[in-house]
C-alpha cells in the first residue's frame, strides 16, 4: 500500500487533473436528480431560448428546458454507453485474445484473422453504419427486447472487443510460451488454472490502460450516433443530440445551445485521456512512478 501511494504521489498534475474531472463527470451522472435544478424534460415555452443567466446558468434550449440539467443528465447515457462498451469489449476480447494466444493452431489463424479485417475500418463507420441498418427501436433478441441505448452499449461494446483481443494477444502468446508456465503444467496444473492463475494477471495491466483510453471513444462514438439521430432518441437528453439540435442556433445567435454540450464532450474525453496516460504511467515499467512501486 506504501509503495502504491508513492507511485501516485510520483504521477504530475496531468494525471490528478484527469482524475478530478472523470470523478466530477461520474458523481454528476450519478447523483443527477439530486444535482440538476430542473426536470431535463420539462418543457417551458415562456422561458424558451433564454440566454444564461440567474435563473438558467447555462440558458435554456428550443423547448424552454433548463441547459444544465440536460447536460447533467445527458452525462448518463455517454458513460453508460463509454463504461459499458468497455466492460463487454473486454469480456469478450480478453476471452478471444487469451483462447488464441494459448490454443494456437488454427483457431488462432481464424480469431486474429478477423480481429483484424474487424479493426481494419474505423470504429465509427462500423457504429453508424450497423445502428443504420438496426434502426432506432427496441431489438428483439429472442425473448429479450433490448432499448435502443442498450443496443448501442452491445454493439460499440462488440466492436471494441478486436482492439481488446489483439492486446491480449501479444501478451498472452509471450507468457503462454514461458518456461514456467511448462514447468506449471508439467506440475500438473491444469489449462484453466494456467490461464486464471498466470496468463490472466500478466494481461490485466495493459487491458486497464486500453480500457481506460476506450471509455473516450466510446463516449465520442455515442455522441456521433446520437447526433445523426441514431443514437439516444428524444426528448431523453443526450449531449451528441443536444448539438444536433443546436445546429441552426450557430447562425441565429444562441451561442450556448451548442457550446455548453461541445465542453462536456470535450472535457470528458480530455479527462478520460489524462487519466489513461496516467495510469499506463502507472503500469509503465520504464516510467518513475512504476520504478516507485516496484
Amino acid at each position: 500500500m506504501s509503495n502504491l501511494r508513492k507511485a501516485l504521489d510520483g504521477l504530475d498534475w496531468s494525471g490528478w487533473l484527469g482524475a478530478g474531472i472523470v470523478g466530477l463527470i461520474v458523481l454528476a451522472a450519478i447523483f443527477a436528480p439530486l444535482i440538476a435544478p430542473y426536470d431535463p424534460l420539462a418543457l417551458n415555452i415562456e422561458d424558451r431560448l433564454a440566454a444564461p443567466d440567474a435563473a438558467h446558468w447555462l440558458g435554456t434550449d428550443q423547448g424552454g428546458r433548463d441547459v444544465l440539467s440536460r447536460i447533467i443528465f445527458g452525462a448518463r447515457a455517454s458513460l453508460l454507453v463509454g463504461i459499458g462498451a468497455v466492460l463487454i469489449g473486454a469480456l469478450i476480447g480478453v476471452s478471444a485474445g487469451i483462447v488464441a494466444a494459448y490454443k494456437g493452431g488454427f483457431g488462432e489463424q481464424i480469431v486474429m484473422r478477423i480481429v483484424d479485417g474487424v479493426a481494419s475500418i474505423p470504429l465509427l463507420v462500423w457504429a453508424i453504419a450497423i445502428v443504420g441498418i438496426l434502426g432506432v427501436g427496441p431489438l428483439p433478441l429472442g425473448p429479450l427486447l433490448l432499448p435502443n441505448e442498450v443496443k448501442i452499449v452491445v454493439l460499440v461494446g462488440c466492436l471494441f472487443s478486436p482492439v481488446f483481443a489483439r492486446v491480449t494477444y501479444a501478451v498472452a502468446k509471450r507468457i503462454a510460451g514461458a518456461d514456467y508456465v511448462r514447468a506449471r503444467f508439467l506440475q500438473g496444473a491444469s489449462h484453466w488454472q494456467i490461464v486464471i492463475g498466470d496468463v490472466l494477471p500478466n494481461c490485466l495491466s495493459p487491458i486497464i490502460v486500453q480500457g481506460t483510453l476506450l471509455v473516450a471513444i466510446g463516449i465520442v462514438i455515442e455522441a456521433s450516433i446520437s447526433f445523426v439521430g441514431l443514437g439516444v432518441q428524444p426528448p431523453q437528453p443526450s449531449w451528441g443530440t443536444m448539438l444536433s439540435e443546436a445546429r441552426s442556433a450557430i447562425y441565429s445567435g444562441e451561442w450556448w445551445l451548442p457550446v455548453f454540450p461541445g465542453l462536456a464532450i470535450s472535457l470528458t474525453v480530455i479527462g478520460f485521456n489524462l487519466l489513461g496516460d496516467a495510469v499506463r504511467e502507472l503500469f509503465d515499467p520504464r516510467s518513475e512512478a512504476r520504478t516507485l512501486v516496484a
